[in-house]
């Protein structure tokens, strides 16, 4: 028998389901007749379509998990070019370890749970996430061009936001990327933040820059991530979640209705909230605990909260194709809260300074 190699893994590619295609809205009307998740799930995309029917309600979508590589790109680029979504909060293996990564023009591959070697896997240089495939040596080249864009930028401090409003500038500047979530967020103005931004490939761009560069380099402020989401918040008032999976995004978009009062503004809990999840709630981790818990804390009402205990590969094209589907995202305007954060920067650094002149 022939010695594999790495072609002989990385054949069939991932191909990102399309909602535009299918319109599913009958299919989640009659789920409203039945019981169980198909009930819950008919139950959110109602929901959903709620927040997409409030015309000054803010859209955060939360991200964690491995979805970009499981095929649902195109799922989060027709929420943001159909202004089905006005703020992003992911963890980074999405935003750059998947869809930067594909950006540069790498795909991710079908590959086998079941059968897997993954000591040969190892040794061919590929990454296996279940029943995907990605070539190593192709990601590296996604390490090697974070590491790229902070050489180019002035070194100081920056919200992920900002660093990734520049992955989009940088891709635009390459001509790369015009399917990809960074880019069209880019354009769109719908800021992305990833809260843990050195947890993926981002990360080792960065230990190398500041490597090289010990004393004057980028870095990651994630308190001013916060800062930056609890004032979108405080701009919106009223905001619905869509929380795909759990993990650090989902508490950190909660968490904004605290900060907030904490800064002394009067603003409502989050109004409406989805999560998709198949995590458990008996162990006391954030994943898996229902939004009736975080009303208990002051973060999410409970008045429109649903629970979908789905993988998210199944119920995301449901009820995000629901919302597409049904068409309230035609009368809802694109809120460009990039815009409104590159605003609240100018001033604050006018008022410094003011304030350094004055001294």
């Amino acid at each position: 028998m022939a010695k594999l190699k790495q072609k002989d893994f990385l054949k069939e590619t991932i191909k990102h389901i399309d909602i535009k295609k299918h319109n599913v809205v009958k299919l989640v009307d009659d789920m409203a007749d039945m019981a169980y998740t198909s009930r819950d799930l008919n139950r959110a995309a109602n929901i959903y379509n709620s927040m997409l029917k409030e015309k000054d309600c803010c859209v955060f979508l939360t991200i964690a998990g491995s979805l970009v590589s499981a095929g649902l790109k195109k799922v989060l680029v027709d929420m943001i070019q159909n202004n089905m979504v006005d703020a992003i909060i992911s963890n980074g293996a999405n935003i750059v370890d998947q869809d930067f990564f594909e950006a540069l023009g790498y795909k991710h591959y079908k590959g086998d749970q079941h059968f897997a070697d993954d000591n040969l896997l190892r040794d061919l240089h590929i990454d296996r996430i279940y029943d995907t495939y990605i070539n190593e040596d192709e990601l590296k080249v996604c390490d090697e061009s974070v590491h790229k864009i902070c050489n180019m930028l002035e070194p100081r401090p920056y919200s992920s936001r900002e660093f990734i409003y520049e992955m989009g500038k940088w891709l635009e500047k390459q001509k790369k990327g015009k399917d990809s979530i960074i880019y069209n967020a880019y354009k769109k103005g719908v800021p992305i933040f990833v809260p843990a931004f050195s947890d993926c490939s981002a990360g080792f761009g960065f230990v190398a820059h500041q490597t090289e560069n010990p004393v004057h380099h980028v870095s990651i402020d994630s308190a001013k991530d916060f800062l930056e989401l609890t004032k979108i918040k405080m701009a919106a008032k009223e905001s619905g979640l869509m929380m795909f999976c759990g993990g650090v995004p989902k508490n950190f978009v909660q968490d904004t209705v605290v900060a907030a009062e904490i800064l002394g503004a009067d603003i409502p809990m989050h109004k409406y909230a989805v999560q998709i999840t198949v995590a458990d709630v008996r162990d006391g981790a954030l994943s898996g605990s229902t939004l009736k818990e975080a009303s208990s804390w002051g973060k999410v009402s409970t008045s429109q909260e649903q629970m979908v205990y789905s993988e998210a590969t199944l119920a995301i094209p449901l009820i995000i194709g629901y919302g597409y589907h049904k068409k309230s995202w035609k009368n809802r305007k694109a809120h460009n809260y990039q815009k409104f954060l590159q605003e609240e920067d100018r001033k604050a650094k006018t008022a410094k300074t003011k304030k350094c002149s004055c001294c």
